[in-house]
């Protein structure tokens, strides 16, 4: 196993999409601070956050349970980055690019 969390490929492409996140709801309305905003923001924090936790665990059967626990906030940004594109919170090009970053088969 790697030393550092920061020698996995997928914590540098989720720490990645979780910039590109924060950048991407800047310009969501006001009224979404709490809501949306917030909401993509913590997801995609904890997919990284999950990933470093689990592998500075004892076992690599709690490192699986992190990394099980990163794809579930995947999965959850996921769906929150439908509902945004729905309410016309990102344009087209704006979720293709936020698409693009997604690693759901890592």
């Amino acid at each position: 196993m790697a030393r550092s969390y920061r020698e996995f490929l997928v914590w540098r492409k989720a720490k990645s999409l979780a910039v590109h996140i924060y950048q991407g709801t800047d310009g969501f309305p006001r009224s979404e601070l709490y809501g949306l905003t917030s909401q993509l923001r913590r997801a995609a924090v904890s997919v990284v956050s999950n990933i470093a936790e689990g592998q500075g665990r004892l076992t690599s059967g709690e490192f699986l349970h992190f990394l099980g626990q990163a794809r579930g906030s995947l999965l959850e940004l996921d769906s929150q980055l439908e509902i945004a594109y729905d309410l016309a919170y990102l344009d087209s090009q704006r979720r293709v690019s936020l698409e693009a970053i997604k690693f759901l088969d890592c």
